[in-house]
Formats: C-alpha cells, structure tokens, sequence
C-alpha cells in the first residue's frame, strides 16, 4: 500500500514520523519471506495516538512491525502499512535493580548490557532473537526462563481506549508463550527488576545457553525460530522429528535438519510455500499422534 492522502504526508513530519515508501517485508523478517508497503518509522511515541487516528480516520489499515523474528508475511503488494517505532540510543537505563527498557530494543542487546551491570536472570533469552517488545507480547522464554518474570510494569499504546497507558505486573498475565495484551497493542516500555548476580556467572549461564543452541537450531539459516507451541507435557518437534520429517520441503521451505520445529528458507521460499509446509506437517501431526499443535509463528497471510 502507498500513502497518497495529502493530508496523512503533510502530517507525518510533525508527529515525528519518517515515511519509508516500498518497504520490503522480506529484508526485515528473519524467515526472509514477505511483500512491499509504505512503513512508518515512529520517532516520537508520544505522537502515536494521534498518528493511529489520523489513519483509522481516513480508512487507512495498518499493521505494527517489531524485530520481525517469528512473523510470516504474504507476498507481493501488502493492503495495509507498516507502524514501527524507531530505536533509541539509549535502550536500556538503569537504577539499582531496575532496568527501563524500550520495547523498540534488540533483547540480546538488552540482556548483554544488564549482565555487565550485574543484572542477572535473563541468561536463557541472550540468543532469543528479535525486539523486547516482541519478547513481551508472547513472553519469550527459553532453559527456564521467562520475560514475563522480570516485568514490574509495561508502557504501550492502548488500542482499544486509543491511548498511551502504563500496567503494572498485577494488571498483566504471563502464560506459557501467551500475554493477556491485546492483539492490537503496541508495547513501548518495561521496567524489569532483575537480581543482582556477578557477571562473571552470568556470563558462564550465557556460554552455556550459547553452546546449546548452536548445536541444535539452524542459527546461520532464515527462521522465524520455533513454528509450533508445545503441546502440554510433549514436545512439538520431537514429533515432527519421529515422522522422519526434517528436510522435508514443499519448494525452498523445509523443515530442519538440526531442530524439527525450526522450519527455514533455503532459497527463495514464498509465503505459499511455508504455508503448504506448515500445514502439511501439522496434518501428519494431527494423524499420527492426534495432537491439533498451536502455531507460534505469527501468521500476516490475510
């Protein structure tokens, strides 16, 4: 989609907004798969509401882009433009325990900078890729540790109330890759309290959590990390792993060799492609085990 309402351009500059035209989804998504639109670089957040009323005014759709790291995105000509919120140099501040952080930050960044400051707790997340906010929404977790622990109070944009607001830990629920945020909200900030840990055994947690990822995920290949939640008290990829499936392919998405719940492109895979592997696997899940698998790839597919 291209902006051409005269008055959605003059206003953008005011609100703090760098217009980007023809953006392609397939160079800011990690699976590499993805169309074009105008994105909305979001400069000044406080002039977010007013930038959301302007486009939902004037019958414009729009979509919020974070890291783009567990997102599928069709191709060609996307209907809707892309909101995403530029990062600050500053993405992480720090008073004792506390971390503010911009939700617009990388995580691995995020946990790095607290580790060298004595702030512990988050070493499973080092290799999560994608943005802190990203890590919020569906409370990114991994060798026992979860986000959503950490988090004493997050600052977004509302949408339902069309406004900026701030939670606090007892207003938000943290499931297993689940948030009670809506769909529509668009995280800005957390304040995280993090335990005071020497960074020496931080970092010895961090290389141990490294190790283990390089020897079972596809870390040099484009993925949008683990397609399927696990089911409860199983393992999705271990069940995709005993139907012999790693490698399978339908064009250039395949399955991984390394990690059966990683599905990767190896070329020029399309949105159709990852699609029709998707849904083929979780078929033969489905057949051989009776298990209905959740995806937890975000699907931008209508």
């Amino acid at each position: 989609m291209k902006i051409n309402d005269p008055q959605i351009l003059s206003a953008l500059p005011q609100l703090g907004v760098e217009r980007i035209g023809g953006a392609s989804l397939a160079e800011r998504t990690s699976l590499g798969i993805g169309g074009t639109t105008d994105l909305l670089l979001v400069r000044r957040r406080a002039g977010l509401p007013e930038l959301i009323a302007l486009l939902t005014n004037a019958g414009v759709a729009y979509r919020f882009l974070g890291g783009g790291t567990n997102l599928l995105v069709k191709d060609g000509e996307l209907p809707w433009l892309v909101l995403q919120l530029a990062r600050n140099e500053a993405e992480v501040r720090l008073e004792g325990n506390f971390a503010d952080v911009d939700a617009a930050g990388d995580l691995g960044r995020t946990v790095t900078f607290c580790a060298k400051n004595d702030l512990g707790g988050m070493e499973g997340l080092i290799g999560v890729p994608g943005s802190v906010g990203g890590a919020l929404r569906m409370n990114a977790g991994a060798y026992g540790t979860q986000i959503g622990t950490y988090v004493r109070q997050v600052e977004l944009y509302r949408a339902a109330k069309m406004r900026i607001e701030t939670l606090q830990e007892n207003e938000i629920s943290f499931e297993y890759r689940h948030t009670s945020f809506a769909p529509d909200d668009i995280m800005l900030a957390v304040k995280l309290e993090l335990p005071s840990k020497p960074y020496r055994e931080i970092l010895q947690g961090i290389r141990i959590c490294n190790e283990k990822r390089r020897s079972s995920q596809p870390l040099n290949q484009k993925s949008a990390g683990c397609i399927f939640r696990n089911p409860r008290g199983g393992s999705a990829g271990q069940m995709i792993d005993e139907l012999a499936l790693k490698g399978f392919h339908v064009g250039d998405a395949r399955v991984s060799d390394r990690h059966a719940n990683f599905f990767v492109n190896a070329g020029h895979a399309s949105c159709a492609d990852m699609l029709s592997l998707i849904g083929q696997v979780h078929d033969r899940v489905h057949a051989a085990f009776g298990v209905e698998l959740e995806k937890e790839v975000i699907l931008w597919t209508q």
